[in-house]
C-alpha cells in the first residue's frame, strides 16, 4: 500500500527529456550533483558549468548520461562572458541557476563586488541574460529560507555593505536578490511575449558542501552537526529543483519543501516575504543590476 510519503512528487515523475540541454551552475557537488545525474538520466544532456574544471570532471563522472564540463566562474563577470560567447548559438532548453556561496568573511569578487552578491546574485544575472536568447523553456535560480533572515532588504545605498558587513546579512541579501531577479525576469519574458519561464526553489534544509565552506570554524561546526540531526540530503533537497525546472508551472512560482518550516519534504510551491515580491524593489534591482554587470535584457528570445 503506497504511503502519504511515496505519493509525493519524486525523480520518477521526471519526464523524458531525450534531446533537451540543461546548463546548470556549480553542478561539481551537492543539489546540483544530484540534479544534473536526475536530468541526465531523463535523457538530457547536461552541462556541467563549473569553476574547477578537474572537479567537475570527476563529478560528471559519476553521472549516467549525457554531459559535458565547461569552465565558469561567476566571481568573474569575464568569464561569465567568456562562457556564454562559447554557447554559440545551441538550443538550451533549462538553465539551472544553482551555485553560490554562504555566509563567507568579508571578500570581493575580481570585479570588485561584495562575493557573496556578486556571485549569487550579480554573476547569475549577467549569465542568465547572455544565454536567455537561446532558452527555450525555462530559468530555475536557485533562493532560500535566508530571504528572511532579520527582515533582509536590498540595500541600494550600499550594495557591497562596506558600512555594515555581516556573512549573515550579505547571504540574506543575495538571496533575497534571486528572488527579485525571478520576479522581474519573469515580468520582462512576459511583456516581450517570450514562452519561457523563470521560477525559483530553494531545497530546505539540505546536508551539502556548502555549509562546510561556511562562516567561522564555530559556524561551520554547528552547521555539519546540523547537517547530521536534521537535515534531509542533497537528493532530496534537490527535489525542489527538479520539480521548478519539469513541473508545469506558472512563472515566477517559488519551489520548497512541504514539510514543517520548510525544512524537508516533497516539492511544493512556498510563500516569501513581501520583500521579496515587490515588483517596484525588483525593478529597481534590475536596474542597479544592468548598470553594475553592463548586461542587459536581450532584445531577442528563443521561440519568438
Amino acid at each position: 500500500m503506497a504511503t502519504e510519503e511515496n505519493k509525493k512528487w519524486n525523480v520518477t515523475l521526471l519526464p523524458d527529456l531525450t534531446g533537451r540541454t540543461a546548463v546548470i551552475t556549480g553542478a561539481n557537488s551537492g543539489i546540483g550533483l544530484r540534479a544534473a545525474d536526475a536530468l541526465a538520466r531523463s535523457g538530457a544532456h547536461v552541462v556541467f558549468a563549473v569553476r574547477d574544471v578537474d572537479r567537475g570532471r570527476a563529478a560528471a563522472a559519476t553521472v549516467t548520461g549525457s554531459t559535458e564540463v565547461r569552465r565558469l566562474d561567476l566571481a568573474d563577470l569575464s568569464s561569465v562572458r567568456e562562457f556564454a560567447d562559447a554557447w554559440e548559438g545551441r538550443s538550451l532548453a533549462l538553465l539551472i541557476n544553482n551555485a553560490g556561496v554562504m555566509m563567507l568573511p568579508r571578500q570581493r569578487t575580481r570585479d570588485g563586488f561584495e562575493m557573496q552578491f556578486g556571485t549569487n546574485h550579480l554573476g547569475h544575472f549577467a549569465l542568465t541574460n547572455l544565454l536567455l536568447p537561446y532558452v527555450t523553456d525555462r530559468v530555475v535560480t536557485v533562493a532560500s529560507g535566508a530571504h528572511r533572515w532579520g527582515g533582509a532588504t536590498i540595500n541600494f545605498d550600499d550594495l557591497n555593505l562596506d558600512a555594515d558587513y555581516t556573512p549573515r546579512g550579505a547571504y540574506a541579501q543575495s538571496k533575497l536578490a534571486n528572488l527579485l531577479f525571478t520576479l522581474e525576469l519573469q515580468r520582462r519574458l512576459t511583456e516581450s511575449g517570450s514562452p519561457v519561464r523563470a521560477l525559483a526553489a530553494h531545497p530546505g534544509y539540505a546536508a551539502t558542501n556548502l555549509q562546510s565552506h561556511s562562516g567561522s570554524a564555530v559556524m561551520r561546526a554547528f552547521m555539519q552537526f546540523g547537517n547530521r540531526v536534521f537535515a534531509q540530503d542533497d537528493r532530496a533537497g534537490a527535489l525542489p529543483t527538479l520539480y521548478a525546472a519539469t513541473a508545469d508551472l506558472p512563472g515566477a512560482s517559488y519551489v520548497g519543501p512541504d514539510g514543517m518550516g520548510e525544512m524537508r519534504g516533497g516539492p511544493t510551491l512556498v510563500g516569501r516575504t513581501a520583500a521579496a515580491s515587490d515588483p517596484v524593489t525588483a525593478q529597481r534591482l534590475w536596474t542597479a543590476s544592468e548598470n553594475l554587470t553592463k548586461v542587459g535584457f536581450p532584445a531577442t528570445h528563443a521561440g519568438l
